[in-house]
Parts: C-alpha cells; structure tokens; sequence
C-alpha cells in the first residue's frame, strides 16, 4: 500500500526495521531538548504528514524499550490518526518513572502501525443473543 508523506524533519522517513516488524519507528523533531519531570506529560512533534486511504489508520504507540528501561510511554495509547487528518503526526509522551527524562531531536519516540478497519452500521434490537460469558465484565473470564 502507498501513503503519501511530507517530511518536513531532518530525519529519515520511518522504516520497518526488520521483515517481521509492524511498527515503524517516529523520531522527534524539536529545535531544542525537552525534559520531562516525572508524571510530566508533553507533545512531541514529527515533522511529518501523511495521507491515508480511507478504510486505513495509523496507530501511534509506546516504544517498549523506552517503558521497560525509562517508563516512557504514550498517552492514549493507540493514538488513532484517521484517513482524513492532514495535520502534522506529534506523540503525547508522558513520564511515568521517578527521574526526569530529556528527549533530544531525532530520538526514537514510538511506533506507527498501518492498519485496516471497519466500520459498523448499528443494527437497533430489544435484546441480545446470550453467550456463556454473559455479563461478565473486567477480569470475569478467570485469565491470569
């Protein structure tokens, strides 16, 4: 599939790093550092544009190297970036650890994911067919 891109960065377009990789790596385009204080939260630009098919989103998540060594993350994880969003691609990435963390320009910040989805057309009813799982909400399966 062909998604056209302006990169208004200096970094290199974003790339599958491997032939088995999902995600593709977004970089950020700051002028200068930000730090982020513990549980302090910040939008982090891209400097890049896309332009997706309709049927077709992008999904901003965390880098799991930056969760598990920094406690880096993204909020609203998975971002959704619809077909018809125009605007530049930023990161809401939030400190979750104890110790400040300074992102630099060019640092790996999350991944892109390209997907397919649906969309539904609601059918109105009286009721529902039953399952065994029933009503069965959060944490109702037994699943560890």
């Amino acid at each position: 599939m062909k998604v056209k891109i302006i990169n208004k960065s200096q970094n290199e377009l974003p790339s599958y790093e491997t032939i088995a990789s999902a995600g593709m790596d977004l970089r950020a385009s700051i002028s200068e550092s930000i730090t982020l204080q513990p549980l302090e939260r910040a939008l982090i630009k891209t400097g890049l544009f896309i332009e997706l098919p309709v049927g077709i989103e992008a999904q901003v998540r965390p880098r799991s190297g930056l969760a598990i060594k920094n406690g880096i993350t993204c909020l609203n994880a998975p971002g959704t970036i619809d077909a018809d969003y125009r605007g530049e691609i930023g990161v809401i990435l939030v400190n979750l650890s104890n110790q400040a963390f300074t992102i630099e320009n060019a640092d790996r910040i999350a991944q892109l994911v390209i997907a397919k989805h649906e969309r539904a057309e609601w059918s109105e009813a009286l009721e529902l067919s039953t399952s065994d799982r029933g009503e069965g909400g959060f944490g109702s399966t037994g699943v560890k």
